[in-house]
């Protein structure tokens, strides 16, 4: 997969923050080479969080993220505030743009804590040294201590130097992790489900599904990609036993009874929750599916923002099996995108979609946020196949999922 192929999820994401005015805008622009953020004299022009997918040499596949100034004041800026805390949760880095030519506050100090008790590897740009004039000492001293470097986003001075150090604080991105990689061999079949719906991306395979099939050729291993109602004369024809097949969730039932018991069977919301690290964590949270009594308030929640089908997963179907199953009357609430409530004390459950377009911090701080809440939390597929009463099946090729959990 190419740089520019390189989905959101997996680059790093680079938060530029700090005070109305500071420049902020203008170092964004700097360290881009383009006109990403508007600029302007008027104090709070960046009025929502502009994100840009970008490839930034030394870095390589980034997500430059400009967040409104986090003093800004009134209703509307109340709202600005709230939108740049949240990306706080998602983002890998942080640049604190300051104004060399005043004194630090509080409101930067603030920042600065909120960085380190989320533990974001983060740096200080101190902008506008071409006023080195009207710089306080003040301010030289306040910054000492931290991770800093003078800059100028007018001259250009230090900019490809702020790149460099911004470079250094980068982690590598890539898992050690595969999705599907290390239970495959070499000349292995793979058989992958894909049901192509309303909800299907017109033209293409959803995210989640290219990925896949790119781990499988990496492995010098065969795809097979199969419509549900294909898949069983497929699976006669081909001669040789699969060493897996994956299923998209949403037609887990037919494809479980369409497969041979002798055949591994998976989905691709099982094998994301594991390359992501929280298998354990999502098939523990569709245990307490069992326990749901009637008014209990169930949250389901979606990383991205679509159009919604008539026949939705998240919308309709999933709501629709859980009451099916649980035989009881549940409120269902929906969030998608960045809309993730931060207090989920009034929900008994939340089930969470695959986060294919979320990235790893995001995704950990929402399971961690349940988890710190003692609120269950499991994932679409996840809680599919356990309603369907075959999760066992689905990760019986995960011994360690079967022996800590017992899942029947």
């Amino acid at each position: 997969m190419g740089l520019n192929s390189t989905p959101s999820a997996d680059r790093v994401h680079i938060g530029f923050f700090g005070r109305r005015n500071v420049g902020k805008s203008s170092v964004v622009n700097a360290v881009t080479g383009q006109d990403l953020a508007v600029v302007s004299e008027v104090k709070g022009t960046t009025t929502d969080p502009v994100q840009k997918t970008m490839e930034l040499l030394p870095m390589g596949p980034v997500v430059i993220i400009d967040t409104p100034g986090i003093d800004d004041e009134g209703i509307l800026g109340e709202q600005r505030v709230k939108k740049t805390r949240q990306i706080l949760n998602r983002i890998d880095i942080a640049v604190l743009v300051v104004d060399g030519s005043v004194v630090g506050t509080d409101v930067e100090q603030e920042l600065l804590k909120l960085f380190q008790e989320k533990k974001i590897p983060f740096l200080v740009a101190i902008n506008k040294v071409d006023l080195m004039d009207r710089i306080e000492k003040e301010n030289q001293r306040i910054w000492e201590g931290q991770p800093h470097i003078p800059i100028s986003a007018k001259t250009g001075f230090h900019i490809q130097e702020l790149k460099e150090k911004i470079a250094k604080l980068t982690k590598e991105k890539e898992s050690k992790n595969r999705i599907v990689g290390d239970l495959i061999s070499p000349s292995d079949f793979v058989v992958l489900v894909v049901p192509i719906d309303k909800a299907a991306p017109k033209g293409r395979l959803i995210l989640p599904q290219q990925q896949t099939i790119r781990d499988i050729l990496d492995s010098d291993a065969t795809a097979i990609v199969v419509k549900e109602i294909e898949l069983k004369d497929t699976l006669h024809q081909l001669g040789k036993k699969p060493a897996l097949v994956i299923t998209d969730s949403q037609v887990f039932a037919k494809v479980h009874a369409d497969t041979p018991r002798e055949i591994p069977l998976t989905s691709f919301s099982i094998l994301f929750a594991r390359y992501k690290g929280n298998l354990h964590t999502v098939v523990q949270g569709a245990l307490a599916i069992d326990g749901l009594k009637d008014g209990d308030k169930v949250l389901i929640s979606e990383g991205c923002t679509h159009h919604r089908q008539c026949d939705d997963i998240g919308s309709v179907k999933i709501p629709r099996w859980l009451k099916e199953y649980t035989k009881k009357q549940l409120q269902i609430e929906l969030t998608s995108g960045l809309e993730f409530p931060e207090d989920l004390s009034k929900y008994q459950l939340v089930i969470h979609c695959g986060g294919c377009m979320l990235n790893e911090r995001e995704m950990k701080y929402r399971l961690k946020s349940a988890k710190d809440q003692k609120i269950p939390i499991t994932n679409y597929g996840i809680a599919i196949a356990y309603m369907q009463g075959i999760l066992k099946r689905s990760v019986e090729i995960f011994p360690e999922i079967l022996q800590q959990f017992r899942v029947d």
